[in-house]
């Protein structure tokens, strides 16, 4: 029997995860009106504005709102919230605690996810409530899964989620286009080298994912021959001491990250 999911909330996010739920019965739900007869043209499911109804006839929901309405939309819907239904929650910087004193004892299961799932390359932090089975995370990860990676973390763990693969396609954004811009000042058009900086990243990703046991810096060594044009590169990479940016990158994105779950 096919299980129903509700989504509270319908935006780019929620779009990507429906997407890749053939498999169940889904419902939507969006205050406005006309919100939720655009949302349901789009994505090809009921989409209401009554948020209890929609609580009401799902067993797993997905709170999908921005940050700043978790908190009206939990209280709306607490009285329906029943010991056999899920809660799944992938608002930013919403802690299990902000959650869990709202809903008191509910299953909850929180999920930090990242835009690439639009296109079926996401990744997805998962960390269980206290009152979430271990199979409630596995059917949340197996869902997930259909567009994208999973692994599973301590809610203290989250941040750092937060700064690495919620923050960080556009500090690969960032990457790609400082490489591409400098191809272009050399000489390169534009379009060209972005097209050649995007497809190595996309190529370098996919080796480090086969690369079985063999440690990233061997694959570096592979390519930067000592003495030749990508050892130089790496060496400037060193000098301008690369290690030390991107652990301030994702240090300082953590932290800001925390101070939003407060």
């Amino acid at each position: 029997m096919k299980k129903n999911i509700g989504f509270i909330g319908c935006g780019k996010m929620a779009s990507a995860i429906i997407s890749a739920l053939k498999e169940y019965n889904v419902i939507g739900s969006e205050v406005n009106q006309d919100f939720a007869a655009a949302a349901s043209k789009k994505l090809g499911i009921n989409v209401i504005t009554d948020n209890k109804e929609l609580v009401k006839e799902s067993e797993i929901i997905f709170i999908a709102t921005k940050p700043n309405q978790v908190e009206n939309v939990l209280y709306e819907i607490k009285e329906y919230i029943t010991p056999e239904k899920l809660v799944v929650s992938i608002a930013a910087g919403v802690t299990l605690d902000k959650i869990e004193n709202i809903l008191d004892d509910a299953r909850i299961v929180r999920v930090m996810p990242n835009t690439p799932a639009l296109v079926k390359l996401g990744m997805f932090g998962i960390c269980a409530g206290k009152y979430s089975s271990n199979e409630d995370v596995k059917f949340v990860e197996n869902l997930l899964s259909n567009i994208g990676r999973c692994i599973i973390v301590s809610e203290p763990q989250m941040d750092i989620v937060t700064a690495i693969s919620g923050s960080g396609p556009a500090f690969f954004y960032q990457i790609i286009e400082d490489i591409a811009r400098a191809g272009e000042r050399l000489g390169l058009d534009y379009e060209k080298s972005l097209i050649l900086a995007t497809q190595t990243a996309l190529g370098s990703a996919k080796m480090i994912f086969n690369r079985g046991e063999t440690p990233v810096q061997t694959l570096i060594d592979n390519v930067a021959t000592k003495g030749g044009c990508t050892f130089v590169g790496i060496q400037e990479m060193k000098k301008g001491n690369s290690e030390k940016l991107f652990y301030d990158v994702i240090d300082q994105t953590t932290k800001k990250a925390c101070e939003l779950g407060k």
